[in-house]
């Protein structure tokens, strides 16, 4: 695809995105939505899965009734393919009902993900994953109790290709370019138990944000320690769903999975299987992997569980 082509489809990424919430949304939302997009994920899955078919009130389209002054910071884009990627911080005052949680007037700082599919000059699939664990922190709340008592966790993952599946079709047809080179180092990272080989890191290398960024902070806050997920599960495997990269940057979508056979910061294995999404974002100088920043879904980790108020108020 062209460079003038990968450039429509940001700037048709990025329309949808920044006129959220004016009047012309619904003039632009006929011009970018596809008749047959499918929202394949929404960014609170979550809070709106344990709302469903309750009395809890709905945030808005497009959060703008709990969140009226809600602006996004929009933090990187990349595109390759048909495939347009966004970081963003979600922003605003809560000043309305949250799915079921009522207005607290706390300020909002949280991180959002999206991946896009456009074709033909229209989006035909979105997937978004916002930091449901952060944005419950910050309004000082749990998740709501269901009028029924029970929990919503989410399936199982079942798409995608399996890591060492992947980097041998990857090594099979070597690659043409300093991008693709970076793509299998990136799928290269999700092998157990070795994952990339260290003559594949730069000198300095940084990991800027771990997947399950709130565990280890509430490990880490009460003398835990940090006992990783390859402990606490054991048959731990990855399968790659998504797999982009531009310029310097690889920004890959994973699901992770296992049983949960081992502690995990005070929680007792309860031999679950568990399985979420996962976005990472690595960066490369000089063909070495210098960065890498990872956003995993703990509230649904939490969920599968059985402990989604862990590391919450």
């Amino acid at each position: 695809m062209s460079t003038a082509e990968l450039e429509r489809n940001k700037a048709i990424a990025l329309r949808f995105k920044k006129n959220q919430g004016t009047p012309q949304m619904p003039q632009v939302e006929k011009e970018v939505l596809a008749l047959n997009y499918n929202r394949a994920r929404g960014g609170n899955l979550h809070l709106a899965n344990n709302a469903r078919g309750e009395d809890m009130g709905h945030p808005g389209l497009y959060l703008r009734t709990a969140i009226p002054d809600r602006v996004d910071v929009i933090e990187k884009v990349i595109a390759d393919g048909d495939r347009v990627g966004l970081l963003f911080r979600v922003t605003g005052t809560h000043t309305g009902t949250f799915f079921g949680i009522p207005p607290t007037g706390n300020k909002l700082d949280v991180y959002e993900v999206a991946l896009i599919r456009i074709a033909n000059g229209q989006m035909v699939e979105g997937w978004f994953m916002m930091d449901e664990v952060a944005l419950l922190q910050q309004m000082g709340a749990k998740l709501p109790q269901r009028s029924d008592g029970k929990l919503v966790p989410p399936p199982l993952p079942e798409g995608g290709e399996d890591a060492e599946a992947l980097v041998k079709r990857l090594n099979a047809s070597p690659a043409a370019t300093q991008q693709g080179r970076n793509k299998l180092v990136a799928v290269k990272s999700r092998l157990r138990p070795d994952g990339a080989p260290k003559s594949d890191y730069a000198a300095g290398y940084r990991h800027l944000r771990h997947g399950f960024h709130h565990l280890r902070s509430y490990g880490k806050q009460r003398g835990l320690g940090d006992p990783g997920l390859d402990n606490a599960i054991p048959d731990r495997r990855d399968r790659i769903e998504v797999l982009m990269a531009e310029g310097d940057e690889v920004w890959m979508r994973f699901s992770t999975s296992g049983t949960h056979q081992g502690a995990l910061y005070g929680v007792a294995p309860t031999g679950r299987r568990v399985g979420v999404s996962v976005v990472q974002i690595l960066k490369f100088v000089n063909g070495k992997w210098q960065e890498s920043w990872t956003f995993a879904d703990e509230l649904g980790f939490l969920l599968q569980i059985g402990r989604p108020d862990l590391v919450l108020a």
